[in-house]
């Protein structure tokens, strides 16, 4: 072989990791710190691999190989021509193949000291499914519990300030975890991109000391949580945030500003809800949205919808829910919850 392989594990050891699939295979997921320096992109991936099925592998190979070659020496010219002589890159594609394989060749030439991650990124996701099935059951999990509009996150950001470890789920899904809870412009990332990202958070604790959460449902948006850490979360005992619905109702509309600002879009969110109530119901909460009683919408919305989709879930899937010490907040302002953190022993 013209060049070392190194295992996941071994990751660490190096500079620089550099992911050389396309953009699109990067964006998914890839290996925490890795830059993104393809040797295809999305097109002429798409082209290669076209040409090996409708022509032959060996007219593939050819055309592949010019573009891969190009595309290494744009990045030896723009990315790589400042590294020194002692330089250690670590390489993957997908599966440790060609495209990595050619990409650690040309490099170790050069006389940088280059190795290629062995099985590629497919290796990497194996250790990501095991380590998930495993490291959450030995944290010492307590379970920030409330409906909605009790300024669980918020609460979970505070205890972060004050010294508490933290595992901030919705901030890694980037999603509010319910009908309403989508961002604007800011797109959840892939389930492979999360469990990477949920992996690292997890690995950064400390399973000796408490780590507190919020009560989630296994799906926030899109991407869902695995089965060991929701287990884990359903197992743990429970804190119980008490807010006065005034309080709830004003700090959601500050939250959810956004809706506020596009009444429309808040619309399209409600529409979601079509099937689940009667069309007089839903047809109501539209013309609200679109008159601004936004007060009005979002208790009615927490009396019928989430209060008692919450406390149904919460009483089914947390045994401990029961005996769960109560935080009592009369105000979700920053100062407040930072003073409620703060009496909570580390």
């Amino acid at each position: 072989m013209l060049f070392k392989v190194a295992n996941v594990a071994q990751r660490t050891q190096f500079d620089e990791i550099i992911d050389v699939r396309t953009p699109s295979e990067f964006a998914e997921d890839h290996l925490p710190g890795a830059i993104n320096c393809p040797v295809l992109d999305d097109e002429e991936r798409a082209r290669v691999g076209t040409l090996y099925k409708q022509v032959s592998p060996f007219e593939a190979r050819k055309v592949g190989a010019a573009l891969v070659a190009r595309n290494i020496a744009r990045h030896i010219e723009e990315r790589f021509h400042d590294r020194p002589k002692d330089w250690r890159p670590l390489i993957y594609c997908w599966r440790g193949g060609q495209r990595s394989g050619a990409a650690t060749i040309i490099l170790t030439q050069i006389g940088w000291k280059a190795s290629q991650l062995e099985g590629g990124y497919k290796a990497y996701r194996h250790e990501v499914i095991e380590k998930l099935a495993k490291l959450p059951t030995a944290l010492d999990l307590r379970m920030v519990c409330g409906p909605t509009g009790s300024g669980k996150s918020r609460l979970l950001a505070a205890l972060s300030r004050t010294g508490h470890q933290v595992l901030d789920l919705e901030a890694l899904a980037r999603h509010r975890g319910s009908v309403l809870g989508k961002l604007p412009d800011e797109p959840q990332p892939a389930q492979k991109g999360f469990d990477s990202q949920l992996l690292t958070a997890i690995e950064a604790l400390d399973p000796a000391r408490p780590v507190f959460v919020e009560s989630e449902s296994k799906r926030i948006g899109f991407v869902s949580l695995p089965d060991a850490l929701f287990a884990r979360m359903h197992a743990s005992p429970c804190l119980m945030v008490d807010v006065p619905m005034a309080e709830r109702v004003r700090f959601l509309c500050e939250d959810y500003d956004f809706y506020l600002q596009d009444p429309e879009s808040l619309v399209r969110q409600l529409g979601f809800l079509k099937g689940v109530y009667a069309n007089r119901d839903l047809e109501a909460w539209y013309a609200m949205a679109r008159e601004g009683h936004f007060a009005q919408l979002v208790e009615e919305l927490l009396v019928r919808h989430y209060d008692p989709l919450y406390f149904r879930s919460m009483n089914q899937h947390y045994p401990q829910l029961a005996d769960a010490p109560r935080l009592t907040l009369a105000s979700l302002a920053p100062d407040a919850l930072d003073a409620a953190a703060a009496d909570l022993p580390l």
